[in-house]
């Protein structure tokens, strides 16, 4: 299994996604995000085409830590069925990975 994931899930609103944001960093589910948007999203929904303008946020944690992560999003997400979708880091900088997990860890040095 892999051992980094990159989280993407979408939000109504920049305030919202900063919300988002702030929850999964600072609970340390995530070593970091950004946000990305206005972005234009079309779905089906409730048995209908629907499009809105949405933000893209991209999240970065550890597989371990992925349920965790899952559950402060739901908490601070308004939507119903927010997209929360974990795609696996299969490769990338060694450096950026190890702070990924160091930054992820539950007990992190000077805290």
């Amino acid at each position: 299994m892999t051992r980094h994931v990159e989280v993407h899930v979408t939000a109504g609103t920049r305030e919202e996604a900063e919300r988002i944001v702030d929850a999964v960093v600072g609970s340390r589910v995530a070593a970091g995000a950004q946000i990305s948007g206005p972005i234009v999203s079309t779905y089906w929904w409730q048995g209908e085409i629907q499009r809105s303008e949405e933000y893209l946020i991209l999240m970065k944690t550890v597989t371990a830590r992925l349920d965790e992560l899952i559950v402060v999003v739901r908490e601070a997400h308004s939507y119903e069925t927010p997209e929360i979708v974990a795609v696996p880091i299969e490769g990338g900088l060694a450096d950026y990975l190890t702070w990924i997990t160091e930054e992820t860890a539950v007990s992190v040095k000077g805290e």
